[in-house]
């Protein structure tokens, strides 16, 4: 069994620089170990989607969800997501539309969460960043 890991960056997700949207590992012959990296709220091309925050919740989520898809993953999968937030109060504000968004994309599935606040994200304008881990198994028979 290999240990060389798998780099997941999906056509959805802006391609990275310098960095992997997702790398798997191996860690028995059937279920893999996925590592997210870190998603803000932009499209394919970089362009933030919004200046709204719970826009951009959702764009990081999408991106995040489309690593984990490609990777053979779906919501249940992901085991951990860290968010990142710039202003606890805005999302406290946003926290229902959040919610709405959240549920729709992760299916009911509620990982481990941690929710911090930053003093600033490296993209300009970013509110949020989400990053996660997930377990990759194969689908029951």
């Amino acid at each position: 069994m290999s240990k060389a890991p798998d780099y997941v960056n999906p056509p959805e997700c802006p391609p990275p620089s310098g960095y992997s949207n997702g790398v798997s590992y191996r860690v028995s012959a059937a279920t893999r170990l996925l590592f997210l990296a870190g998603q803000v709220g932009w499209d394919r091309h970089q362009r933030l989607v919004s200046d709204r925050f719970e826009d951009q919740f959702d764009q990081a989520l999408a991106n995040l969800l489309a690593t984990v898809a490609a990777s053979g993953g779906e919501p249940a999968s992901i085991g951990k997501l860290t968010i990142y937030v710039t202003d606890k109060a805005e999302y406290m504000q946003a926290r229902k539309a959040i919610g709405e968004r959240y549920r729709r994309r992760m299916q009911g599935h509620y990982p481990a969460m941690a929710l911090v606040e930053v003093k600033a994200l490296v993209e300009p304008g970013a509110k949020v960043e989400i990053e996660g881990i997930a377990c990759i198994e194969p689908p029951p028979r």
